[in-house]
This record gives C-alpha cells, sequence and structure tokens, in this order.
C-alpha cells in the first residue's frame, strides 16, 4: 500500500518554501511529513498532506510546479536498528531507495514512520516485501489521523 507525496519545485530564494507552507495552511491543509533538498539553484519540496488531492489543487492554482509520487509509509518501532530492518528488507528483494525521510515518532505509540521511494517498476515488489517480511504499511486515511 502506498501513498501520495506532493513535490513542489521552488526557486532556491529566501521565502519560497515559506509561501508554500502559507498557502498550505491558508487552505486549511495539514502537512504530515516534509522533506526539503536543494541546490544552489532550486530546491524540491516533497511532503505528505493529510489531504494530497487539495494541496496539488491549491498548490498549482497558487502558481507553483507541483507532481505526485507514490511513496510507502512504514510503522517502525521507534528503537535502534528498526531502519536497518526496513532497508534490509528492500535490499535482500534487490530493490533500490530513491528517498527517504521521517515522519515520527508518533506520541503515546512508540512507533514512527519512514517514507520510502523507490522507483515505479519496483512498487509492487517493495509492497510484496514488505507484506512477506510483515512490516506494515500505512494508508493515507491511516496516516491523515495521526
Amino acid at each position: 500500500m502506498t501513498v501520495r507525496q506532493v513535490s513542489v519545485f521552488l526557486e532556491n530564494r529566501s521565502g519560497r518554501l515559506a509561501e508554500v507552507a502559507n498557502t498550505l495552511g491558508a487552505a486549511d491543509i495539514n502537512i504530515r511529513a516534509l522533506c526539503v533538498a536543494d541546490t544552489s539553484e532550486f530546491g524540491i519540496v516533497r511532503l505528505i498532506a493529510a489531504d494530497a488531492v487539495k494541496a496539488v489543487r491549491v498548490l498549482r492554482e497558487a502558481g507553483f510546479a507541483v507532481r505526485e509520487a507514490e511513496v510507502f509509509a512504514v510503522e517502525v518501532p521507534d528503537v535502534p536498528g528498526a531502519l536497518a530492518k526496513v532497508l534490509n528488507v528492500l535490499a535482500q528483494a534487490g530493490i533500490n531507495v530513491e528517498y527517504s525521510y521521517a515522519y515520527g515518532p508518533v506520541e503515546g505509540t512508540g512507533k514512527a514512520v519512514l517514507m520510502f521511494r523507490v522507483a515505479d517498476e519496483a512498487l509492487a515488489a517493495a509492497a510484496q516485501a514488505f507484506e512477506r517480511a510483515q512490516v506494515r504499511t500505512l494508508s493515507e486515511e491511516e496516516l491523515a489521523r495521526l
């Protein structure tokens, strides 16, 4: 099971990230997880929104360059070695992780959530690998409730 990630492409200049946050905040859209990567000229903001469909719509209406991708939201115990366990599941299946970031820990649960992006052609294999290893993936609805 995957969740929708929203990617926003920005010029690397003062205030652009704030504009994204202001746009989502004004539309009452909660950001559940966030990762920012940059180069000297451009940045990519990757985020999981409580309402991805609405987030894409309002960001595009505001003039942002937006793309959606499927990522895995994996629930893990909030303990040392949990990341390694999940990465080993993917490595043993021959699946490359393009990037990852975290949401968590989840208050009061002893759990954290890790986001993983794999190539589109590896999505089904990754889902099967997680299922075989009994690694729990979360739905968009479950993430929205955290």
